[in-house]
């Protein structure tokens, strides 16, 4: 597959992430499809950090294995990442900062002195001007014509002062034209291929999602790597008719946001795995009071503070069990941004329809990497139906009534003639508290038993409402990949390399992790001959879950948990390794 790989480092501060960025607009621009990877630490300033910008006329699900432009701000980004270069890379940096002695780096790979420094003191004595002008010479080792980089600097530092934008766009172009005068372009550079993509994170995509599904408060407390969630529906607030709170902790956000909801309004709630440990009890409230809420739980590396910006799969469990007692939920687990944006969409849709919370499982990979999406992907969910409400008939009203499918009717606060009790106790139908302490073989064990009951019933609803596992590949393959989440796309970009190599494989993946509805489950396991479990967390937690639900256990798992995301290289390579093929 056509594709080149730019990548670019320094120091925390530096920009970095502007660099990439830009990078990855100014291919989306070109109609390609992108995978931007940022990768940073938990500091202001100091610290390695680099960004990578995957681009191919195909969609790539991951930020791949090596790079072909590497733009080095400081010396350690050479030593750290000159060995990812492929053959007919270069290195772009500035001589009058640090020396590269191209006889060190690998074979084939090329280095090129650019004078950024030296072309920002043309404009101003501001150094960080200088990226512009590597900017500018590393868009044209990759392909990247000078008039679409512009454009996306334009929009950048539209904002600012006039002088501002001149300056970019001024040294951006003496970079260019220096390095179209000094080198040769990337010989894996790719033309233009029509129109414009969408660029997003998956958290632009969970917001966007949610706003497309009727969600009108969401409160929030910041916490990476899910801030950036509230961060955009603040920004389109007030264009998308949504209230948003900046709660002052987590257990005030997921309480404003049932709230919110028990009130009438569709309400989400953001965080991570810290701050959804302080939310389980008033989840467990809104599983007993049957009360709506979507949560985005984007995972990091923990436990405990962790690695506030690596990524990881290791809260399942606690999403699993989280809250005292049982009550249902689901779990969904999108891979991609075009799957988050559907995925809250859903999530919103199954919380009204059986009136219990739905959590939404994303990592710091999903919710801060960038991938294009074409337009016609973000589809509208079409009208979205009021909000369930009753109409008085003269009778009692029963909130809570038993019903088949384990929902009931659900009237909102301030309808005459439908007042009733929602305690975060138990109850009976009218919502009226049952007491413990009644003695002999009371009427309220077997009230407990039913309500329990007709609660769990709605679990069997969710199970079949969920999106279904999906098998992508040949049916009949001898190898089966088992993910779920950010994972999957890396395990999607190693089964193109493993078909280039000759081995066959095929990919069962999850979209949702929880309820797995047996008969669905049976039938997609059952056409597994051996399979690898790929996932990002060190005890394999979706494959427990999978033999506590079907008995299935894989026969290989490959697990990681030092907080980088998978890389395809590392799948393929077990791959071959479970396969018997590695010396192919």
């Amino acid at each position: 597959m056509a594709e080149i790989s730019v990548r670019a480092g320094g120091q925390a501060g530096d920009g970095i992430a502007s660099i990439g960025e830009a990078i990855a607009r100014s291919f989306s621009r070109s109609g390609l499809h992108v995978f931007g990877l940022n990768a940073y630490q938990s500091v202001i300033r100091g610290g390695h950090v680099w960004f990578q910008a995957r681009a191919s006329a195909r969609r790539v699900y991951s930020q791949g294995d090596g790079a072909d432009v590497l733009y080095a701000l400081d010396r350690a980004t050479v030593d750290i990442h000159a060995h990812d270069l492929r053959a007919g890379g270069t290195v772009v940096y500035d001589p009058e900062k640090f020396a590269v002695d191209a006889s060190t780096l690998p074979t084939g790979v090329k280095a090129l002195g650019v004078p950024t420094l030296e072309i920002a003191r043309k404009y101003t004595s501001q150094s960080i001007l200088q990226n512009a002008g590597g900017l500018g010479a590393t868009a044209f080792l990759s392909g990247i014509p000078l008039d679409v980089l512009q454009s996306v600097l334009a929009d950048s530092f539209g904002r600012k002062k006039g002088e501002v934008v001149d300056w970019n766009l001024g040294a951006s172009a003496d970079g260019f034209r220096f390095a179209e005068a000094h080198a040769s372009a990337n010989e894996r550079a790719l033309s233009k291929q029509g129109a414009p993509k969408l660029l997003m994170t998956g958290n632009s995509a969970i917001a966007l999602g949610a706003a497309a599904g009727g969600c009108k408060f969401l409160a929030q407390y910041p916490m990476t790597p899910a801030s950036t969630v509230m961060h955009w529906m603040a920004a389109h607030a007030t264009a998308l008719g949504v209230v948003v709170k900046q709660a002052e902790d987590e257990l005030a956000a997921i309480n404003m946001a049932v709230g919110a909801s028990f009130a009438g309004a569709r309400a989400m709630t953001a965080t991570s795995g810290g701050g959804f440990s302080l939310m389980v009890e008033a989840l467990g409230m809104a599983g007993m009071t049957e009360t709506p809420v979507v949560v985005v739980e984007s995972q990091r590396a923990g436990p405990s503070t962790g690695l506030p910006t690596k990524t990881e799969q290791g809260d399942l469990n606690l999403m699993l069990g989280a809250g005292q007692g049982e009550f249902p939920r689901a779990i969904l687990a999108p891979s991609h941004p075009v799957e988050a944006y559907r995925a809250a969409i859903d999530a919103f849709r199954l919380a009204e329809a059986w009136q219990t919370p739905i959590l939404l499982a994303s990592d710091f990979h999903l919710s801060e990497s960038l991938a294009t999406v074409d337009r016609e992907e973000l589809s509208s969910p079409g009208r979205i139906p009021p909000l369930a409400a009753v109409e008085p008939n003269g009778h009692g009203y029963l909130r809570y009534q038993y019903t088949e499918s384990g929902v009931s009717p659900r009237a909102l606060p301030g309808q005459p003639g439908l007042q009733f009790v929602a305690g975060s106790d138990e109850h009976d139908e009218r919502g009226h508290l049952i007491s413990d302490i009644r003695s002999g073989i009371p009427k309220w064990v077997t009230e407990r038993q039913r309500m329990m009951e007709k609660r769990m019933r709605k679990l069997a609803g969710l199970a079949q409402e969920v999106p279904e596992p999906i098998v992508e590949g040949p049916a009949d393959a001898p190898l089966t990949l088992i993910a779920w989440g950010s994972t999957v796309g890396a395990v999607r970009d190693a089964r193109e390399e493993l078909t280039r190599r000759g081995t066959t494989t095929n990919l069962l993946w999850f979209p949702a992790v929880y309820p797995l509805a047996a008969e669905r489950l049976e039938r997609r396991l059952r056409a597994v001959h051996r399979s690898l479990l790929v996932e990002g967390n060190y005890s394999g937690q979706f494959g427990r879950l999978l033999r506590a639900e079907s008995g299935f256990v894989p026969n290989n798992v490959l697990v990681k948990y030092d907080g980088e995301p998978f890389f395809p290289h590392e799948i393929v390579a077990k791959v071959l390794e479970v396969s018997g093929d590695g010396g192919q």
